[in-house]
């Protein structure tokens, strides 16, 4: 994956916007952090990720999924945008999204997907 593949996906969720984090691109909600790209080693801050699950996706794909001392206290992992696949970003996506997002959003988004 690439950013511009994160964007594309991400922007399909109601208010997600195209913004910057501490310098580097990030997906919001109204000024609310979903997601950020970290430059330094071309991955991507999931928030909303608790430690245990984080351990467990870390344990099951290390190429993909791991963390920095940094983020070891915080509910997130990283993951890297080249072996990261779409259908694996969508969930994280949505699930942060769903955190962070209006409630009448979310309620709208829900009930659109029903009739999927």
């Amino acid at each position: 994956m690439t950013w511009d593949d994160v964007l594309a996906s991400g922007l399909t969720l109601p208010g997600m916007e195209a913004s910057t984090s501490y310098g580097t691109p990030a997906l919001k909600v109204r000024g609310r952090l979903v997601t950020r790209l970290r430059t330094e080693d071309d991955s991507l801050v999931l928030h909303g990720v608790p430690p245990d699950e984080r351990e467990v996706l870390m344990a099951v794909d290390p190429r993909v999924f791991h963390v920095t001392p940094h983020y070891a206290g915080h509910p997130a992992v990283l993951a890297r945008l080249a072996a990261l696949e779409p259908e694996r970003l969508w969930p994280f996506l949505v699930r942060r999204w769903r955190e962070v997002a209006p409630r009448r959003a979310v309620a709208g988004f829900d009930a659109a997907r029903v009739g999927e």
